[in-house]
């Protein structure tokens, strides 16, 4: 299932167009201003953005590019009521991937963003790096590359295993033990309680880019588990 973000100011057209995105099988999360679809793009980290260009605080146009000032490449479906060539001329220079302009009909809108996500698999596949993503989180296992809320995250290679493990089985309590056979797989002996070791520096280095980072959840006396929330 597809996470899209729809910003809309216009709340009889967000609920319509919200309504037809999960219709069409996709989870839908709305802000009704630019400010609040910016948190939620950091936040919740959806897959495709479709933002009305004239939403009020941080329009359209503005998110593009703090967006891809940002080095997100997330894919941007700009909406307008304004049929102007100079208006989609600019949407597209900012970054945005693609244009609709009022009215349409949801059929178009939903035809736009399936290429758009199709578009984002075949290069992610072209490269071979499909994100493990849960929130604000994302991972790539082939780069072992870490970011939360867009923002990188120094790990060891033994921290990335261990955060994959838990990432993979939202809401599971995994053993030390456990943990240790899923990171290791080479049936090394290792003191189980190095686990320990590894959930501290994860959550400091998480908890110093969002100190309300409490994804990784202790269990006392059974072991660890993410939260999939």
């Amino acid at each position: 299932m597809s996470r899209v973000l729809l910003i809309e100011d216009d709340a009889e057209l967000r609920d319509v167009l919200g309504m037809a995105l999960e219709d069409a099988g996709h989870a839908v999360e709305t802000a009704a201003d630019g400010n609040e679809g910016l948190r939620r793009v950091r936040d919740a980290r959806p897959d495709v953005v479709i933002s009305d260009v004239n939403v009020p605080g941080l329009d359209g146009f503005a998110l593009t590019r703090r967006l891809r000032a940002a080095g997100d490449a997330m894919p941007i479906l700009l909406v307008t009521s304004r049929d102007s060539e100079i208006d989609e001329a600019l949407g597209l220079e900012l970054g945005a991937d693609d244009y609709v302009t009022k009215p349409f009909s949801t059929r178009v809108l939903l035809a736009r963003v399936d290429a758009l996500l199709r578009r984002g698999r075949l290069r992610a596949e072209e490269r071979g790096d499909a994100a493990l993503s849960s929130g604000a989180l994302a991972m790539w296992p082939d780069r072992l590359e870490v970011r939360l809320s867009d923002h990188p995250v120094e790990v060891t290679v033994t921290e990335f295993r261990l955060l994959e493990a838990m990432v993979r089985r939202p809401g599971i309590v995994l053993s030390r033990a456990r943990l240790l056979e899923l990171v290791r797989e080479d049936g090394s002996v290792v003191a189980e309680r190095l686990v320990d070791t590894y959930v501290r520096r994860l959550r400091k280095k998480l908890g110093t880019i969002d100190p309300s980072f409490d994804r990784i959840q202790t269990v006392i006396g059974a072991g660890y588990r993410w939260s999939g929330r």
